[in-house]
């Protein structure tokens, strides 16, 4: 009896290891079937060295700031040197308390979920998730498959410990979550939840990250629905740390009684810095990638191969700029709002109601919502009562959250927005081209179209600078020569006009003689009459071509006036060209394109094309100083008359040299200001989508009010940032001035070396 229980338990013995080394055997060729590609391919050596990603294309400015990405996925990976020590310490933690004693796969962890049926806790390593994420597309819903998912994943585990350190595999783990609202990786995350790179990211901070891992939109701390859960998770966090004693039991039970904090920073295409800029330079890159391919033939995609894109903004100026165009633009709006109040017509002026329904038909008919209708489809009865019918929607607003919730048809919002005055800013340097700030509109989500490259209206007396050059390059005039402010008549049939042109000066004001200098401060146009007539129409033309304006110019006397129309980045940059001594550098946007290795794979020099002299740009620059000091420009100055602006009752006090002009065209639809300083060219736009939409009187419609303010707001927060070494000295003189520019005196100062009070002009229309 006794040899029999014997022999039973011997066979159960033989039995139990068969089971146990059977079940080893097993599970070993399974392993081993696995990383042979039988139940499936496995990633290659090359794709565990160059694991797929969709990289995000960054833009990034010249003091070195990403300004803005272009991605399928706005992902932009980091280094391990780059994430914070508590950040580390908490995905450790939290995730992976074995993380730097396994090899891939932590055993007793699988042990113990196998055991507790995973109520202690999940046995995936932080390799295991990341080969998941990198290398499995779908989970499968097959058990059998998904077990053989999970295997695999145990085995790509195990070769990406072989083949990266831990510190590596840590990363690239972070890079690769994405963390919801286009916050893919952990630099995204940062900049998008906390308004900051990674390494600057603080315990708290590190904190939420990790709590989102688990599930990024179930712990998620901007979602409403989701912050309770959050908070709960972001102190398992801290509980997690405690733990492990990376933090004490006495902090980790003050750091659990804090707030959630986040600083959302959105980085959609409308939100953040250069919106209209990045747009542009997007259609831009579109046609580099074809003309640039990989060594390999195929072309390079700006949304998933992490390009870095260096461009000439700078991101001080930029935001400058943006803040500029809205502080003055909010308020001028108000004062437009007021007005139309009073307008039967609003917001339009001087057109008939026909005229006006069929600029509201055009708009509908441009619209996103009209021209999907009818690519379904739908007909003109169902489009005309779909625009008609009054819906929930959330509109453009200068209030503090720059839009509102309302109910309006279509149609409404369609009016509505006609309403809204626009405006653009450009900035170049001119002895580089380099554009340092670009703001195309008031708003990207809401005004797609760029005042800057798209838009071109007509420039007024802005232009006049270029017929002015042109006088003084050619004839050698000085600002001193003086002209009867006459009527002057140019005939019929000179320069191939059908009729007899006289213009007039605004407001019929004549009398006596007026110097250079004089009647381009206070915009004479009979004088510019008498000036074209002199030096051709095509001659100016000539120089404004060469100066930079590609647009067509009819060589017609009328140019003097300013009546042909051009874009905001024309005019800048050939304003640019006086300050550089007469040489044109073509303005510019772009230093250099590099790979995602740091490659360059392009640089980027401009072009330069002398236009004038050394000598006839500085004359021209010291006929635009009369602007500012004694003309159209001088509220920019400090005179008891003008100490502060009409629209913003701000006084901007500048006294340093500042070439300038003002432009406002007929019926004031468009006011401009130019101005110069020696290392900084700006020009900026403002007037109504609709030529029909302005100030009825030209009191607040002139380019003094309407766009000089925008530049006088952008240059002082320039002046009060030194670190932008922004010039407030005088244009260097030539060695040698052949023409007078003082007219034989010193300019007339004061004993504070404040310009001397002037009378103001509120009136340079051209037409």
């Amino acid at each position: 009896m006794a040899k029999k229980k014997q022999t039973n338990f011997k066979k159960y013995i033989k039995r139990f290891w068969i089971i146990v080394l059977g079940g080893f055997t097993s599970l070993l060729l399974i392993f081993l079937l696995a990383s042979w590609g039988v139940f499936g391919v496995l990633p290659t050596f090359e794709e565990l060295e160059n694991p797929e990603k969709n990289l995000a294309t960054e833009v990034i400015s010249s003091d070195g700031v990403t300004i803005g990405k272009y991605a399928f996925q706005n992902r932009t990976p980091v280094k391990f040197k780059d994430l914070p020590d508590n950040l580390v310490k908490a995905l450790i933690a939290t995730e992976d308390e074995r993380f730097y004693e396994h090899s891939g796969i932590d055993f007793r962890g699988t042990a113990r979920a196998v055991v507790k049926l995973g109520k202690g806790g999940g046995a995936s390593t932080i390799t295991q998730q990341l080969a998941k994420n990198l290398f499995t597309k779908q989970p499968s819903r097959n058990p059998f498959a998904r077990i053989m998912q999970k295997v695999k994943e145990w085995v790509v585990a195990i070769k990406l410990e072989k083949q990266y350190t831990k510190q590596e595999i840590a990363a690239m783990y972070l890079n690769q979550i994405d963390f919801l609202y286009q916050a893919v990786g952990i630099r995204s995350a940062s900049r998008i939840y906390f308004g900051k790179e990674p390494k600057d990211l603080d315990l708290q901070e590190s904190a939420i990250i990790v709590a989102m891992l688990k599930n990024p939109r179930q712990y998620n701390p901007r979602r409403e629905i989701s912050k309770d859960k959050s908070l709960t998770r972001r102190n398992v966090v801290f509980a997690q740390m405690a733990k492990n004693e990376f933090i004490t039991q006495q902090e980790k039970d003050s750091l659990q009684k804090l707030p959630l904090k986040i600083n959302f920073t959105p980085e959609s295409h409308n939100d953040g810095l250069a919106t209209y800029f990045r747009e542009y330079l997007r259609s831009y890159l579109k046609d580099w990638t074809k003309n640039n391919p990989k060594p390999n033939g195929e072309l390079y995609n700006i949304n998933r191969d992490g390009l870095k894109i260096y461009v000439t903004l700078d991101s001080r100026m930029q935001q400058y700029a943006q803040e500029a165009v809205q502080e003055h633009m909010s308020n001028l709006q108000s004062y437009f709002f007021k007005e139309q109040k009073r307008n039967e017509t609003a917001p339009f002026y001087d057109l008939e109601d026909e005229q006006i329904e069929s600029i509201y038909n055009r708009a509908i008919k441009n619209s996103e919502r009209y021209k999907k209708m009818k690519k379904d489809q739908y007909s003109d009865q169902e489009i005309d009562s779909a625009f008609n019918a009054k819906t929930d929607m959330r509109v453009f607003s200068w209030n503090s959250n720059r839009e509102v919730d309302t109910i309006l048809s279509p149609n409404d919002s369609i009016k509505y927005y006609k309403s809204f005055l626009r405006s653009g800013l450009l900035s170049i340097e001119p002895q580089t081209g380099h554009i340092k700030a670009w703001v195309g509109g008031i708003n990207h989500k809401y005004f797609k179209y760029d005042h800057v490259e798209q838009g071109k209206r007509q420039v007024g007396s802005t232009f006049k600078p270029f017929l002015y050059a042109t006088a003084i390059n050619q004839l050698r005039l000085s600002p001193c020569d003086k002209y009867p402010n006459t009527p002057y008549t140019i005939p019929k049939g000179r320069f191939g006009i059908p009729e007899p042109w006289t213009p007039k000066n605004s407001g019929d004001e004549y009398g006596g003689e007026l110097t250079l200098k004089e009647a381009l401060a206070k915009s004479i146009n009979v004088i510019s009459a008498r000036l074209i007539d002199m030096v051709t129409p095509a001659n100016v033309v000539r120089l404004a071509k060469s100066a930079g304006i590609e647009s067509k110019i009819p060589a017609a006397p009328s140019i003097a006036l300013g009546s042909v129309e051009l874009s905001l980045m024309e005019m800048t940059g050939a304003y640019a060209t006086f300050a550089n001594k007469g040489l044109r550098v073509e303005p510019n946007m772009l230093m250099r394109i590099e790979d995602k290795n740091g490659t360059v794979l392009t640089d980027f020099t401009p072009k330069t094309k002398e236009v004038l002299s050394e000598e006839s740009a500085y004359v021209v620059l010291e006929l635009l100083k009369g602007v500012t000091t004694a003309g159209s420009g001088v509220r920019l100055r400090t005179s008891e008359h003008y100490n502060k602006d009409v629209i913003t009752g701000f006084p901007y006090q500048f006294t340093n040299p500042i070439a300038g002009k003002t432009g406002t065209t007929q019926n004031h639809t468009d006011g401009w200001f130019m101005g110069v300083v020696p290392n900084l060219a700006t020009g900026v736009w403002t007037g109504g989508e609709d030529r029909a939409v302005h100030f009825e009187k030209i009191t607040n419609g002139q380019g003094a009010t309407m766009s000089l303010p925008t530049w006088a707001l952008y240059m002082r927060k320039l002046y009060a940032d030194p670190t932008l070494n922004i010039s407030q000295e005088d244009f260097e003189k030539p060695e040698y001035v052949g023409i007078d520019t003082n007219c034989g005196k010193e300019p007339e100062v004061n004993e504070n070396k404040e310009i001397k009070k002037v009378q103001p002009v509120e009136d340079d229309t051209d037409f």
